[in-house]
This record gives structure tokens, C-alpha cells and sequence, in this order.
């Protein structure tokens, strides 16, 4: 899942993003169905990992390597800027200064709470349902902008009708709630809707990968400091979990991440949604592949209803 689902249009410089030509937007969606797919992938990942270690050293993990894997991309972004803009992106005022802090703690809060959700609800559910539950931050988000005044379409309580319907033909099988692994990947659904609304905000005031870095920084302290005082791990569990600890902070969340920066910066906000919401397909068919898991028709027939409820939200939102 993406903690920065929603990059904004301008450059920590305040410079517009350039308009794409329709070969250079075929090549930038492409790059986020790329992204869709090692985020899909990375609910294998985490979920081997649950295996092994507690959510909050997990996180820890991967969180740090995702903020070191970001110093080189950073150092390569701003020699580019330098040669083409006559400047690098890091913030030159009091104010960007600021805003760049505030933020990274802000989004790195709120992405700790929602990853460490994730991270314990997929100790107890499928990867195809953590993808599909996840996702319905799209669902969300529009929601909760129309809450802030935001005009939204009313088709979006389509979406909402749709969303809840799938998620109980999905989640319900025959008993009254929801299953422990299921509700805390709702709740992060929630938390990940608000992380994206604090993303879009302050991406607008500074650079992109270093919001990244920053919340990735602020992830792993928070997360740390948790894993030591909740949890306990050997060293030999820490070890079991390191191939899937390294695709996660490495692959899905450095490469991703700036992936998506890239790829989303001068592409139609809808199709970038669309594209990068495929990461539930992409859960569910990587459970399959990777870790034999299967879907009941109901459970299809849900996730289907889900789906179509996150693509019907982009087009209406």
C-alpha cells in the first residue's frame, strides 16, 4: 500500500509539472502498474514475515532500510536538479524547513499505525483479503474529503453500498463480525485514507522523496521504540524474516514509493489512481502463486464488488 498514494502536480521549487506527451503518459502508467505490482507482491512478503516477528519490529526493519536506500536517490535527484533547474530540491526557508519536519512526523505517524495494522491483521487473514480490505482507502478518501467540504460526486455512495457488500461477502462466513485479521486491516484502511489526505497536503510545500524519506525516518523510530518495549524476537526469527524484511524496505517501499512519484508527477490523478489500486488484484494472484491460497466463489464474488467499488470511486471522485 502506498504511503503516498496521492503526490501533488508541483515541485519543491514551485515549478508546474511539465505536460506529458501521450507516449511519456503510456510510459508513466506503465511505471505504476509496475508499482501496483510490487506493492501486491510485498502482501506475500509481509505476510512470511508475520511468521517470524512481531509488526512493530518489522516495520522497524524495513522501514529503516527504506529511509537509507532513499539517501543515493536523493543525492542523484538533486545533482539532476542542479544541472537542469540550477537548483536543488531541499528546502531553503524557516518555512519549508518546517513543513518538511511537520510532515514527516505527521505522515510518518500516521503510516506507522496503518503499516502496523496491516502488518498484525495479515498474521491472521489471506493476502487476497489484507489487499482487497486495504485498498478501500480509495473508497475513503473521497468520503472523507466530502466531509471537509470538498464537493464530491453522490455517486460516490454507490461506491460506499458496493464497498460494504463486498466486504461482508468477503469477510463473513456465517458468523456475526468481523475476524481479528480482518477488522485491524479495516482499520488500517482508515488510517492509510487519512495518511494520504496528510501526504497530498504537504507534498505540495516540499519534495516529494524527502517527505518519503522523512515519514520512513519517523516510521522506524516510532516503530522501534515499540518493538522494544512490546515485543521480543531471537535473532535467529530476525533472520527467517530478512528475505521478506528486504523486499519490503528495499523493493516495496524505496523502489516503489519513488516509483510513484516519478511516474504519478504530470499524470491524470484518475488514471494513476486506477492503476496503482490494481495492487489488490495483484495480492490476491501473488497469495495464489506464491503461497497456494484460494478464494471461495462468495469471497470472489466479494472482492469483486470491492474492486469495482475502488475503480467506480476514482472515476467519480
Amino acid at each position: 500500500m502506498s504511503e503516498e498514494r496521492t503526490v501533488g502536480e508541483r515541485t519543491a521549487g514551485g515549478m508546474t509539472a511539465r505536460e506529458l506527451t501521450r507516449a511519456q503518459k503510456v510510459q508513466h502508467t506503465l511505471m505504476l502498474l509496475v508499482t501496483a505490482m510490487v506493492w501486491g507482491a510485498a502482501f506475500v512478503a509481509q505476510s512470511v514475515g508475520a511468521e517470524y516477528v512481531g509488526p512493530f519490529t518489522y516495520l522497524a526493519a524495513r522501514s529503516w532500510l527504506a529511509a537509507a536506500a532513499l539517501v543515493p536517490v536523493i543525492a542523484f535527484a538533486d545533482r539532476r536538479a542542479v544541472r537542469v533547474y540550477g537548483m536543488t530540491f531541499a528546502p531553503k526557508t524557516a518555512g519549508q524547513r518546517r513543513d518538511l519536519l511537520l510532515g514527516s512526523l505527521m505522515c510518518g505517524t500516521l503510516l506507522c499505525t496503518a503499516s502496523a495494522a496491516q502488518q498484525a491483521g495479515i498474521a491472521y487473514t489471506t493476502t487476497a483479503k489484507s489487499g482487497f480490505i486495504t485498498a478501500l482507502y480509495c473508497v475513503l478518501v473521497p468520503i472523507e474529503l466530502s466531509a471537509l467540504g470538498k464537493k464530491q460526486d453522490r455517486r460516490i455512495w454507490l461506491c460506499v453500498i458496493l464497498a460494504v457488500a463486498g466486504l461482508y461477502l468477503l469477510c463473513m462466513h456465517g458468523g456475526e463480525k468481523l475476524a481479528l485479521g480482518d477488522s485491524l486491516t479495516l482499520l488500517c484502511a482508515l488510517i492509510f485514507s487519512f495518511q494520504i489526505l496528510t501526504v497530498s497536503h504537504f507534498v505540495q510545500r516540499v519534495d516529494g522523496v524527502r517527505l518519503a524519506q522523512g515519514q520512513f525516518i519517523a516510521t522506524a523510530l516510532i516503530s522501534t521504540v515499540c518493538a522494544l518495549l512490546f515485543e521480543s524476537f531471537r535473532g535467529s526469527s530476525l533472520m527467517a524474516a530478512l528475505p521478506s524484511i528486504l523486499y519490503a524496505g528495499l523493493i516495496s517501499s524505496a523502489v516503489g514509493y519513488t516509483l510513484q512519484i516519478v511516474a504519478q508527477r504530470g499524470l491524470d490523478p484518475t488514471v494513476a489512481s486506477l492503476a496503482m489500486c490494481l495492487e489488490s488484484v495483484f495480492s490476491a494472484l501473488a497469495g495464489w502463486l506464491l503461497l497456494g491460497q484460494t478464494m471461495t466463489g462468495q469471497e470472489m464474488a466479494g472482492a469483486g464488488m470491492m474492486f469495482a467499488a475502488i475503480v467506480l470511486a476514482q472515476l467519480f471522485g
